[in-house]
């Protein structure tokens, strides 16, 4: 299934499904949501609802620098997980990235999320391993 993917402002939506994907981790690993850091780091990213009937069920925010992208959240909403979202997304990233002439894209995401499964799949592979979380990164060709 293909999204249209296109930018957003919409951060209730954004925190909103945020806050449903993540719960569960973050009762395991006792960690407990901030509103302010959220405030924070949505000013600072390039946010893109994905859309698919005319309604968002994702999310994407990147950042970037001179050396690579950041997907920086990759949210889809539960009923909608396993029908290619995720990979259109990161697409996506990886074109966005290209055109800007950058070749690397990076990620972080908690060593017990599945989504691991999808980021080895996409080419991601584990920098390293800290704080339960793993670094990610992928080359552009």
């Amino acid at each position: 299934m293909t999204p249209i993917i296109r930018p957003t402002d919409d951060k209730a939506f954004a925190e909103e499904l945020i806050r449903q994907n993540m719960s569960g981790y973050y009762q395991q690993l006792d960690m407990r949501w901030d509103t302010d850091l959220f405030d924070k780091q949505w000013s600072e990213l390039d946010s893109y609802e994905l859309i698919i009937n005319a309604s968002p069920v994702g999310l994407l925010c990147i950042n970037h620098d001179q050396d690579a992208y950041y997907i920086r959240e990759l949210q889809i909403a539960s009923a909608w997980q396993r029908q290619g979202l995720g990979t259109a997304a990161i697409h996506f990233t990886a074109d966005t990235a290209q055109q800007a002439g950058i070749r690397l894209l990076r990620l972080r995401v908690f060593c017990i999320n599945p989504a691991i499964t999808l980021y080895e799949r996409m080419g991601f592979r584990i920098l390293k391993t800290a704080a339960g979380m793993h670094a990610m990164e992928r080359r552009i060709l």
